[in-house]
């Protein structure tokens, strides 16, 4: 591919398909909002390329991100994940999947769908930046700032403002692709 792709993610396969197929693209659906939320909670501290590496492994440890049966995890499970060399072992974090995964169904009684709820952040639509180097993008902004406190206020965990910009980028809230990026316009 001759193509320009954002500099972030260039010279990793993987990272490279990830950026292309995924990263930026609008996400409006419950459980994969849910399975980006579960995967940026652990990321944070860590690198991407670090959870993107485990990803398979965090989906079968974690029943494919089913949301309701995460909610219900018992202390039996948590030692499974724990001893669970395939995925990011800290307890917090996983404790944090569970008690998000609960939080999450009380934010889809709520308002319908979770999708509803953190896209109305946005009225529906993503917010397009103009970056040219993606070194130039924000870790944070006053609207991930705003997003954190709210989901903090529900219930949820490791949720804070540089994590859920993250998420927003990843699920397409936000595009962040640079825009001489071929990714740029198709998202």
């Amino acid at each position: 591919m001759n193509e320009h792709r954002c500099g972030w993610c260039e010279g990793d396969a993987l990272y490279e398909a990830y950026h292309d197929e995924e990263w930026g693209t609008p996400v409006k659906d419950d459980p994969t909002l849910f399975e980006f939320l579960v995967l940026e909670t652990f990321q944070a501290g860590l690198s991407w390329i670090t959870v993107l590496r485990k990803r398979e492994n965090f989906r079968k440890a974690f029943d494919h991100f089913d949301y309701q049966k995460i909610a219900h995890y018992d202390q039996h499970k948590i030692d499974q994940l724990l001893d669970n060399s395939g995925i990011i072992r800290n307890k917090l974090k996983i404790n944090a999947a569970i008690s998000n995964a609960k939080a999450f169904m009380e934010v889809q009684k709520e308002f319908g769908s979770f999708g509803e709820y953190i896209w109305g952040f946005v009225d529906g639509k993503p917010i397009k930046n103009a970056l040219k180097n993606y070194k130039e993008g924000p870790a944070t902004t006053p609207l991930s700032d705003k997003i954190s406190k709210d989901l903090k206020k529900r219930g949820f965990k490791f949720v804070g403002s540089t994590v859920i910009y993250a998420f927003m980028q990843a699920t397409g809230m936000v595009n962040d692709h640079e825009v001489n990026c071929f990714r740029y316009n198709e998202v």
